[in-house]
């Protein structure tokens, strides 16, 4: 597993994605593969709700790396915040600058959505090499 001496970068390259479960099982948000040579700087990490009602909303760190979209497996998920209530048109800061994790190298940042597509996802990383 790597994991660079940040002091002694190559490069940091700013990043921000997304994603929308479609379903309520827990996915891949964001993953740092095997072999990557990187460490990933999570800066924050917000869950957006876009509908009238409140929604369940679980993240979590997990030990094995697995693509963006695609449930977790092999490894054990150690919660962030879980089953945390997203009022209504409202987001949910779970992680920010002053709480940041780093992503070492085959794991992963799992979410779920208590319903179907009404949570955004949206994290601003840094990916270290």
């Amino acid at each position: 597993m790597a994991n660079p001496n940040i002091v002694n970068v190559t490069s940091i390259l700013g990043q921000t994605t997304y994603y929308v479960p479609s379903g309520t099982s827990a996915v891949s948000l964001l993953n740092n593969a095997s072999g990557s040579g990187t460490v990933v700087k999570i800066e924050s990490l917000v869950a957006a709700n876009t509908s009238a009602a409140a929604v369940n909303c679980t993240v979590a760190y997990y030990s094995n790396a697995t693509v963006q979209g695609n449930a977790p497996s092999g490894g054990t998920a150690y919660p962030i915040c879980s089953t945390v209530s997203v009022p209504a048109y409202a987001s949910l800061v779970v992680i920010e600058k002053t709480n940041g994790i780093y992503l070492l190298e085959n794991a992963c940042i799992s979410v779920t959505s208590g319903t179907a597509s009404n949570l955004t996802f949206t994290v601003s990383y840094e990916v270290i090499s």
